[in-house]
């Protein structure tokens, strides 16, 4: 079975990580982003992923070539000379995806949840139409384009950002298809929400799944450290002996076993800690990633923020406000950062005591 993974785009929205890896490499919760996806599909029988990419593919090849051994499948890159929307690289790939007539997933790379394929391919051949999408129910509907449909799944319509209340259940950007979805789509730039599905629905080919647990959109920081709450969670629930233990742990906390962290910290609640990292002695970390090689000098006080890979944050600091550190960011001692974004390589000398971007 095969799935093919839209990953183009710059990742602006999660600068200043993705000024040093393509957005699907950066790590959420140790492993990079768009990992998490791969192995779901492994698991539920894919054993061919297309990378449909058009930013730094030699850097995702090279990552992704190591992973695809690992697992013991193909992983392809589809190379877009232009951008091609979320419709256009089906219909690049359609050499790969449409050889053996078989039904396909297609995902968005910024999505975190429980992945249930396997649920998914049941629910997608027991209606036995074109295609099924997952779809997740939200508090503010009015910000996003919601999915109506019956009580079977047969998708009716959809609202754009609807003012009055017609339903919040909205795409979570996960599909399953059959092969003759092809059909319907000409290479050239094309939205599959926009033009695809109202055509498909109209011809009520189109189902939605409800979407179990947790999702989230994990493209931008403030979502990315809900989503890392949530997975953190959905941890806890599912493989709570891969969270950490002990008396410094408040709350879930998962820390790469090669990482060394000193006496007296509290640490947690929703922290994750990677590969190498060092935490100093007295430390305070909550809701916060600390990424590989990263090093946390004794007394400094993290809340909502993300550190890259290779920083330093000095002793006593405090950093809050969903401050983001690019690569190799060096915070000095004593110093307050309040919602920063600061881009690799620069060492910080005084506090940031407002939201500002740090070139």
């Amino acid at each position: 079975m095969k799935a093919l993974i839209l990953v183009g785009g710059f990742g602006t929205r999660l600068r200043p990580l993705t000024l040093s890896l393509p957005k699907p490499l950066v790590p959420f919760a140790n492993m990079p982003m768009v990992m998490h996806q791969v192995e779901a599909l492994v698991e539920a029988g894919v054993d061919h992923v297309v990378l449909a990419v058009n930013y730094r593919a030699e850097v995702m090849e090279k990552e992704m070539s190591r992973h695809a051994e690992r697992l013991g499948i193909k992983i392809t890159m589809s190379l877009e000379s232009e951008p091609l929307g979320t419709a256009g690289p089906l219909a690049l790939a359609r050499d790969i995806l449409g050889a053996d007539g078989e039904m396909f997933f297609v995902l968005n790379s910024d999505v975190v949840c429980e992945f249930p394929f396997k649920n998914v391919i049941e629910f997608h051949k027991a209606h036995g139409k074109e295609g099924t999408i997952l779809v997740t129910k939200v508090d503010e509907p009015s910000k996003y384009g919601v999915v109506k449909y019956d009580e079977t799944g047969k998708i009716e319509r959809f609202v754009e950002k609807p003012q009055v209340f017609v339903g919040n259940r909205i795409n979570a950007g996960l599909y399953l298809f059959n092969s003759n979805i092809l059909d319907r789509i000409e290479l050239k730039p094309t939205s599959i929400e926009q033009e695809i599905f109202p055509a498909m629905a109209n011809d009520s080919n189109l189902y939605a799944m409800d979407l179990p647990g947790f999702w989230m959109d994990v493209g931008q920081p403030p979502d990315y450290l809900k989503g890392m709450v949530m997975y953190l969670n959905s941890v806890q629930q599912h493989a709570p002996t891969s969270l950490a233990t002990g008396t410094q742990f408040v709350g879930n906390v998962l820390v790469d076993p090669s990482a060394k962290i000193g006496q007296n910290c509290k640490i947690g609640p929703d922290v994750v800690i990677g590969p190498n990292v060092v935490v100093g002695e007295g430390t305070r970390l909550q809701r916060c990633t600390l990424m590989e090689s990263s090093v946390v000098k004794p007394h400094a006080w993290i809340q909502s923020a993300i550190i890259g890979w290779r920083c330093t944050v000095g002793a006593w600091a405090r950093l809050e406000g969903i401050t983001v550190l690019g690569e190799d960011v060096k915070v000095g001692d004593e110093l307050y950062l309040n919602g920063a974004r600061v881009l690799p390589h620069k060492s910080i000398k005084a506090s940031v005591p407002e939201p500002t971007i740090i070139m």
